[in-house]
């Protein structure tokens, strides 16, 4: 059985993006060859429309990428991707299947098929899995800024207990914080 992994960068106050949207803030000059790492055993993305959107840069030919980039759109290419969107009309990356709802069931059946980890991405998307209980790790990026509201990494009625398992320190002061859940329910 696979395991279902959020993986977000986060600002010190908890946002994923500002009030306008953007995320301009994040810093991914010391964490990219971490990520590319983290990212590497993962076999399918889950991803809500924008996050689809944003990450649609990663599909271009890898020759295309500055030299240090081209292993992450090597990792990224080669992994499937499923988009969760009522209003998309089309995947617009290869390896890439739509999907118009988030099905818990579906979920719970990919994770048990699937030889490879899954990841989970773009804060709405994670909160409905975290609240169906079917995360189980989180990676989170803390960024050294504060941007005072705008998109929450967590849904703000969300609860949930935490096992620190690792944390790393980047020079540029982020900070990974890898967690698992605890005292979720556990479907087989």
């Amino acid at each position: 059985m696979s395991k279902l992994i959020y993986i977000t960068n986060t600002s010190l106050d908890g946002y994923v993006e500002d009030r306008t949207g953007a995320f301009d803030w994040v810093n991914p000059d010391q964490v990219f060859g971490f990520i590319t790492e983290l990212l590497r055993p993962i076999g399918t993305y889950l991803y809500g429309r924008r996050l689809h959107e944003t990450m649609a840069f990663w599909d271009a030919p890898v020759d295309d990428y500055p030299p240090e980039h081209r292993e992450f759109a090597r990792v990224w290419q080669k992994a499937g991707k499923i988009v969760f969107s009522r209003t998309l009309a089309h995947p617009t990356t290869r390896n890439t299947r739509l999907e118009r709802e988030f099905d818990v069931e579906r979920i719970e059946q990919l994770k048990h098929d699937a030889d490879t980890d899954i990841s989970i991405g773009g804060a709405e998307l994670a909160g409905r899995a975290l609240e169906a209980d079917l995360v189980d790790e989180c990676h989170l990026f803390v960024n050294p800024v504060i941007v005072a509201g705008g998109k929450p990494a967590f849904r703000a009625a969300l609860r949930r207990n935490l096992e620190l398992l690792d944390t790393r320190r980047f020079g540029t002061g982020v900070v990974h914080l890898h967690y698992g859940l605890r005292g979720g329910i556990r479907r087989p």
